[in-house]
């Protein structure tokens, strides 16, 4: 059985998930992949801890769950997360610390060091392939180091491994979706004649929004994400300069209740028709595949010439499938 030896960084709600699943699917990770994960560093804000012998992280997670930090444990040690990597035996980094668009953060550092030394990286974190996407694929060829970041697209939805793998010598002619779960709640609620500011403190309330929202609501989270699929799919290489951006901020109760009496809706939607790539309000028809995505949904149509039209569709309302994303990341890389 191939043991990986991992590094963590970050510990908040997608790799405490991510843990659980490993725990939970440890013999059917042996017995159908003949894989096992060692997770041998971790890191929080408050530093990173060492284990060459692999933390039991049912023990950690309590330890977070409870109020604790990496620098309480009896492994933390006064280094970087980057010092620490390139004096200890590791196959796999897997990153999900907190998102950084301006520079990439250290998330972006990190990537960079690992696949250099030929550690492979996974990440739920956009912000390295927003910024750095090319750089960073070119570091993995270079190598023969992994490098995956499904999760950072719809999380569970498997977007980007069915454009790269499940569309051989396919061209995509035009595709749109829905990407925003927070936008798609605050829409929601909304439609019931909730004022805006009080439809995004309830999706604050039931924790499908952050403190500050403006990511989501200013149509940046969908164009990241738009970004990502254009250039991993149809090799784009395109940047956010590319790519018209306009959230739902204008979007009143009034404007939706008057396009539902016609049988429509309002999403934010994230297209590309061809031509132009953009993020905007739309109108569309309750009864289209785009029009259903509602709630916790988030989809896409593709449009292509060898495939047809092809339609995905996730509900996803905790970060479960976002943690499995991770782990189905890193199979897809060792097995």
């Amino acid at each position: 059985m191939k043991n990986i030896n991992v590094a963590m960084n970050g510990l908040g709600s997608v790799h405490k998930t991510l843990s659980g699943i490993l725990k939970d699917k440890q013999l059917v990770l042996k017995e159908k992949y003949d894989i096992g994960f060692n997770v041998v560093m971790i890191s929080d804000s408050s530093g990173v801890a060492v284990n060459n012998n692999g933390f039991n992280m049912v023990e950690v997670i309590a330890h977070k769950n409870s109020g604790g930090r990496v620098s309480g444990l009896s492994e933390y040690q006064d280094k970087s997360f980057l010092d620490i990597l390139s004096d200890t035996n590791v196959d796999l980094v897997w990153e999900a610390s907190p998102v950084d668009f301006d520079t990439g953060g250290e998330a972006l550092e990190i990537a960079r060091d690992a696949l250099n030394r030929g550690i492979s990286v996974v990440l739920a974190n956009k912000g390295p392939v927003v910024k750095a996407h090319g750089e960073l694929k070119a570091l993995s060829n270079n190598s023969g180091a992994g490098f995956k970041y499904s999760a950072t697209v719809c999380g569970g939805l498997p977007i980007l491994n069915i454009g790269e793998r499940d569309m051989i010598a396919g061209d995509v002619s035009e595709f749109s979706g829905v990407f925003n779960g927070t936008c798609n709640f605050i829409l929601d609620v909304l439609k019931n004649g909730v004022a805006f500011d009080a439809a995004v403190k309830e999706a604050q309330n039931v924790g499908a929004a952050e403190a500050d929202p403006s990511l989501d609501i200013d149509g940046w989270d969908t164009a990241f994400k738009l970004l990502i699929i254009a250039n991993h799919v149809m090799n784009a290489r395109i940047t956010l300069d590319d790519i018209s951006v306009k959230g739902i901020m204008s979007i009143t109760p009034e404007m939706i209740r008057a396009e539902e009496s016609q049988g429509n809706t309002i999403k934010l939607v994230a297209s590309f028709d061809g031509s132009t790539y953009k993020v905007e309000p739309t109108v569309v028809a309750k009864d289209t595949f785009i029009g259903s995505c509602t709630g916790w949904e988030m989809g896409i149509e593709i449009h292509s010439d060898l495939y047809g039209i092809m339609y995905h569709k996730l509900y996803e309302k905790e970060p479960v499938p976002t943690a499995a994303s991770m782990l189905r990341d890193a199979v897809n890389i060792f097995s």
